[in-house]
């Protein structure tokens, strides 16, 4: 009897001790916090090899889950159009990544519009939009609803030869109607005014869409983009009569209807033609295409497309483009978060060593100091009040082309200022009736 009382208050203490056991290690599930996983889908360098930017985005995930052990970032890195049609497919099938890759735009809004977004709006405007450029910041939104964010702005702007221009006795022109008598100073002193490449179509279209800016200002576009007005209004009609007031002139270099954009950034690299209206990767691509490999260095300045007499659009009114990331539809909070995260100064002038990226947080400007070039476009970018994403990608991808094909019809007299404008027009309302 005493042999089976020993036994029984064994098995009562090891079954005490067991439920204790159990209890505690239910209390330490209960304390312990729930894993949240995160899909972020971002752009490789392509070309194959060690890739900087894949290497920078994981040292930001290091960095992040080191005070955020409960969360898990899976970093996919795609090539651009394989990019492209892996999130595509991901929309069309409901599923988008968590945070994944944006040019904003037309794109960003017919995803925003199918629902495949989450609208992190009251988030942005508390802990983003602080620290980033109401300009920038607004390429990713819509009606008033933010669904992403930017981490590299630039702007379309006047790239010029100092030289040449000191040479002919011209200065940096301010007004369109000064624009136009560099031009004819310019070829009086034998050199080639404007550098264009309008067989690629896309760099002639910059012309068009900052004329109709600073002749119309925002409401213009947005009231041809609402329906409330039209890409036929006076606005536009009226841009593609200044353009062939410059065409007239006869500005560009033989050939230009098809050149290429290569064959633009060549004439200003070896020193041959005086300006091109061009984005922030302009000067790399005048070194690669000149003749030196160099182009020509500090003799290169930048300043803003010219104010128009009479237009009501301002003269910070800033057309650009650049990237950032949206919020998929089912994302987590912790999403926002790390967005938020990854959008700190530090990370941004990283981004600016790795991938040459003109920075829209503020204290990231630090990274470009000494270039003045970019120090200008970036001042440009930050005090934008209107921030205009080039018309070929805000646009859906049909309207674009046709704007594209619009501005290069005018330029070959195929087209009227007028019927251009129409032909764009016609293309948008074809896109709404879908």
């Amino acid at each position: 009897m005493k042999f089976l009382a020993r036994v029984t208050i064994v098995l009562t203490v090891l079954t005490l001790a067991s439920g204790l056991a159990f209890a505690a290690g239910q209390k330490e599930a209960a304390s312990a916090p729930k894993k949240t996983t995160i899909t972020w889908w971002a752009l490789s360098q392509g070309g194959g090899g060690a890739d900087p930017r894949e290497a920078l985005r994981k040292q930001i995930i290091a960095d992040y889950q080191t005070s955020h052990p409960n969360v898990d970032i899976n970093l996919v890195m795609l090539e651009n159009e394989a990019f492209k049609q892996k999130v595509q497919v991901a929309v069309q099938a409901g599923n988008p990544p968590d945070i994944f890759h944006s040019w904003g735009g037309g794109v960003m809004v017919a995803y925003a519009k199918a629902g495949m977004l989450r609208d992190i709006t009251s988030y942005v405007e508390k802990n983003i939009a602080p620290k980033i450029g109401k300009g920038p910041l607004s390429v990713y939104g819509y009606d008033g609803h933010y669904y992403g964010a930017p981490y590299d702005m630039g702007a379309v702007g006047m790239w010029y030869n100092k030289a040449i221009f000191q040479k002919a006795g011209v200065t940096v022109p301010e007004t369109w109607d000064q624009l136009l008598s560099a031009v004819q100073r310019l070829k009086s002193a034998g050199y080639i005014p404007i550098a264009l490449g309008a067989g690629d179509k896309w760099p002639a279209h910059f012309w068009w869409t900052y004329l109709a800016m600073r002749l119309g200002g925002e409401p213009a576009f947005k009231a041809a983009y609402d329906g409330s007005g039209s890409f036929a209004d006076p606005t536009f009609v009226k841009a593609g009569q200044l353009l062939l007031q410059l065409r007239d002139l006869d500005p560009f270099q033989t050939g230009y209807l098809g050149a290429t954009y290569d064959d633009e950034a060549a004439l200003i690299g070896n020193g041959k033609a005086a300006m091109e209206l061009m984005g922030q990767w302009a000067p790399g691509v005048q070194a690669s295409d000149s003749s030196s490999g160099k182009g020509i260095g500090d003799d290169l300045g930048w300043f803003s497309f010219p104010a128009v007499a009479g237009g009501v659009g301002k003269n910070s009114d800033v057309l650009g483009g650049g990237n950032g990331y949206v919020i998929g539809k089912n994302a987590p909070d912790e999403a926002l978060d790390f967005l938020n995260f990854f959008l700190s100064p530090k990370y941004d002038a990283d981004l600016v060593k790795v991938e040459g990226v003109v920075p829209v947080v503020q204290g990231a400007e630090s990274a470009i100091q000494g270039n003045a070039n970019l120090e200008k476009i970036v001042n440009a970018v930050s005090k934008a009040g209107y921030f205009q994403l080039y018309y070929d990608q805000f646009l859906p991808p049909a309207v674009g082309e046709t704007v594209k094909d619009a501005v290069v019809a005018m330029l070959a007299g195929k087209a009227t200022p007028a019927q251009g404008a129409q032909m764009v027009q016609d293309s948008w309302k074809k896109e709404q009736g879908k």
